[in-house]
C-alpha cells in the first residue's frame, strides 16, 4: 500500500475537518463545496467551511430561530443586505462555546469573501433568485507597513541560533540539540522564502546539492524548483551529517525533524523562528512569514524586477508582490531625490 506524502495527509486531514463543519448544515452547502472542488485547494475549502459555519451560527441564533440544518433556501432568499451588514458588525465580537473571538476588517473581508462566493454558487446555479452578498461593500481595509528584518537583525537572529544570550541554562541546553537544525531552518526561510508549510513538507530527496536546487510542492500542489545560495547549502547540509546519525524510521522522508524524530510540525517551526527573532528584534513580531517578507525585499533590491520577486515567491498576481515593494518605497524616494539637480552644475 502506498505511503501518503505529508501533503496527502494534510489534504486528508482538511477534509475530514470540512466533513465535521458541514455535518450540522444543510445539505445544499455539500453541494458548493463539491462544485468549488476542482479549482481550490483544501485548505481554502476549510477556510470556507469554518467561515460559513460562522455564518449560520449567527442566521441560526439571531434571524431564524432554528437549527443550522433547518435553514432553508427560502430562507437564504429572505435575506436583505441589512442583514449582511448586521452579520459584520456581529463579527466585531462573538462567542463560540465559552471562547469569544475579535475580527478586524481583515478577518471580516475574508468571513465575507467566503459568504460571497457561496451565494455567489448558489444563485449562478439557480438555488437563490437573488445575490444579496453582492450588494454589501468589502469593509475598508487599513494597509499596515511590511514588518521585515533589517540586514544587521538578520546577522543579529543566525548569531542568536548559534549563541543565544537571553536564553535560560535549560533553553541553552535544549539548543544544544537543536542548534543545527534551527540553523539550517532560519538559513532556509532567509535564502529562499518559501512558506512555513512548504519547509514543513520537504523531504531529504527534494534537494540536488550538485545544482544548489530543490524542489518545492506550491500551495495548490504545484512543484517549482527553487535554487539556493551557498549558505543555504551548507546549513542545510551541516543538518543532513546529523540527521543520519539519528534513530529514525526507514519511512520517515522528512527533511526537518522533531526531537521525536519525525516530521516536524509548522506550529513548531513557528516557535523557532520567534524564539530568535526575539534576540534580534525583540519590538517586531517576526513568524516565518516576516523572514519570507525579507527575502522578497531583499531580492527585489538586487534584481528590480517584481516579476521576478513573484515568480520565485510563488505569488499567482503581482499585485500580492507590490506588498514588498511597498516596503521599500522609501528608499526609492531616498535615492531618486538624490539624483534630482536644481539648477546648472558648474
Amino acid at each position: 500500500m502506498k505511503t501518503l506524502s505529508y501533503f496527502e495527509k494534510r489534504d486528508l486531514n482538511n477534509m475530514q475537518r470540512i466533513g465535521g463543519y458541514l455535518s450540522d448544515m444543510p445539505e445544499y452547502c455539500y453541494d458548493f463545496f463539491t462544485g468549488i472542488e476542482l479549482n481550490t485547494s483544501s485548505l481554502t475549502r476549510l477556510n470556507y467551511a469554518m467561515d460559513l459555519s460562522i455564518f449560520y451560527d449567527y442566521l441560526s441564533c439571531y434571524l431564524f430561530h432554528k437549527k443550522k440544518e433547518e435553514i432553508s433556501l427560502k430562507d437564504l432568499d429572505s435575506l436583505e443586505a441589512k442583514h449582511i451588514e448586521s452579520y459584520l458588525s456581529y463579527l466585531s465580537y462573538y462567542t463560540v462555546g465559552d471562547k469569544v473571538y475579535r475580527n478586524t476588517e481583515n478577518g471580516k473581508a475574508r468571513k465575507l469573501a467566503s459568504v460571497r462566493s457561496f451565494f455567489k454558487y448558489l444563485f449562478n446555479h439557480d438555488l437563490v433568485s437573488k445575490n444579496v452578498v453582492s450588494k454589501v461593500p468589502t469593509p475598508k481595509l487599513h494597509t499596515k507597513g511590511i514588518i521585515r528584518l533589517e540586514n544587521d537583525e538578520v546577522e543579529r537572529m543566525l548569531d542568536a541560533v548559534n549563541a543565544p544570550t537571553t536564553f535560560t541554562e535549560r533553553q541553552k541546553n535544549y539548543n544544544k540539540n537543536t542548534r543545527i537544525r534551527d540553523n539550517a531552518i532560519v538559513t532556509l526561510f532567509l535564502g529562499t522564502g518559501i512558506r512555513v508549510s512548504e519547509l514543513v513538507g520537504l523531504n531529504v530527496e527534494d534537494f540536488d546539492f550538485s545544482q544548489n536546487a530543490f524542489t518545492v510542492t506550491r500551495k495548490g500542489g504545484n512543484q517549482t524548483v527553487l535554487y539556493y545560495p551557498n549558505e543555504v547549502k551548507y546549513a542545510v547540509g551541516e543538518w543532513l551529517e546529523v540527521r543520519k546519525t539519528l534513530p529514525i524510521d526507514k519511512e520517515e522522508k522528512a527533511l526537518f525533524l522533531s526531537l521525536q524524530n519525525r516530521r516536524i510540525c509548522t506550529r513548531a517551526v513557528e516557535k523557532i523562528v520567534k524564539k530568535f527573532a526575539y534576540e534580534s528584534a525583540p519590538l517586531k513580531k517576526i513568524s516565518p512569514h516576516k523572514l519570507r517578507s525579507t527575502f522578497g525585499t531583499n531580492l527585489y533590491h538586487e534584481t528590480n524586477d517584481i516579476y521576478i520577486v513573484a515568480d520565485v515567491l510563488g505569488h499567482k498576481d503581482v499585485n500580492t508582490t507590490k506588498k514588498h515593494y511597498a516596503a521599500i518605497s522609501d528608499d526609492l524616494r531616498k535615492n531618486v531625490a538624490k539624483k534630482v539637480k536644481i539648477g546648472y552644475d558648474e
